[in-house]
């Protein structure tokens, strides 16, 4: 978690300016010493996470306010469950509150969908990855998110990885070419992956050098011939229009890893309630 002290502090500065602007009106009607105890419940089933940056919404307002938590990131909720409760000064608690559940309530749908699809492949070596198809602003915590589900991170962002698409391998003239470049950039911490439409450029990529290719929108008899004929040449990843009822089909194909934009951007946030005791 250190090294996401500075998004955390970020990620909660933008939701408390955005929400409190120049002062909470609102709030300025409780006396400035009053104190308050509160719960936060969860009314459905899911996975927590996001306790840390709830934790900040509160202390950036109420330095000495105390929460203790009953559940930590990656524990299975179920409906009425008391998440954890917060005592400090009824202003701080009431002005953090919409702040704290938006944060706690999006990253826990975020863990919790992830799970779903970690759980459809029980049992078989293939890893569920995420992708940069995540809510502006929480890059970061999303992806924080999807490892608390059980899944995976890719890259996380155009500055740390370098996938090739159709476009740069187009711009660029051939598969072999923009590889080449590709290598030649790469530092050794940098992975280089490769997306492929076809068997024909599939194998363009494999004689290229390609250790990391994602099989775009290939169906499940076309998916099963590349795991054979790539035969651990490369780490092969399935991607493009996956939905969790068939995922384990796709992942009994024998592929590395599927990737599933879903993870991140297509999430019902989970139903807490923030309540004074």
């Amino acid at each position: 978690m250190n090294n996401l002290t500075s998004h955390i502090q970020n990620n909660v500065k933008n939701s408390l300016d955005e929400d409190i602007g120049d002062g909470d009106l609102t709030a300025q009607l409780l006396p400035a010493t009053a104190r308050a105890r509160a719960q936060v419940i969860t009314r459905q089933s899911g996975i927590l996470c996001g306790s840390a940056w709830f934790n900040e919404c509160f202390l950036a307002l109420d330095p000495a306010c105390v929460i203790t938590w009953y559940a930590k990131d990656g524990n299975a909720l179920r409906p009425g469950q008391t998440l954890c409760e917060i005592e400090g000064y009824a202003r701080a608690l009431l002005t953090g509150e919409r702040s704290a559940l938006n944060l706690l309530q999006t990253l826990s749908a975020t863990a919790t969908h992830t799970r779903r699809y970690v759980d459809a492949v029980a049992g078989i070596n293939v890893k569920i990855m995420d992708t940069r198809k995540t809510l502006p602003g929480l890059r970061h915590a999303q992806k924080y998110a999807v490892t608390v589900g059980g899944g995976h991170n890719q890259r996380a962002g155009l500055f740390d990885g370098i996938l090739i698409k159709e476009n740069h391998i187009a711009a660029a003239g051939s598969i072999k070419a923009v590889l080449d470049a590709a290598f030649k950039l790469a530092k050794s911490d940098v992975s280089v992956q490769i997306e492929v439409e076809n068997m024909m450029q599939l194998d363009e990529a494999l004689n290229a050098g390609a250790k990391l290719i994602l099989l775009d929108n290939f169906d499940l008899d076309a998916l099963r011939f590349a795991v054979e004929h790539t035969r651990g040449r490369a780490e092969l990843e399935a991607s493009g229009g996956i939905t969790l009822s068939g995922l384990r089909e796709i992942a009994e194909t024998g592929v590395d890893r599927i990737s599933i934009g879903t993870l991140t951007k297509d999430i019902e946030a989970l139903d807490l309630s923030m309540r004074i005791m």
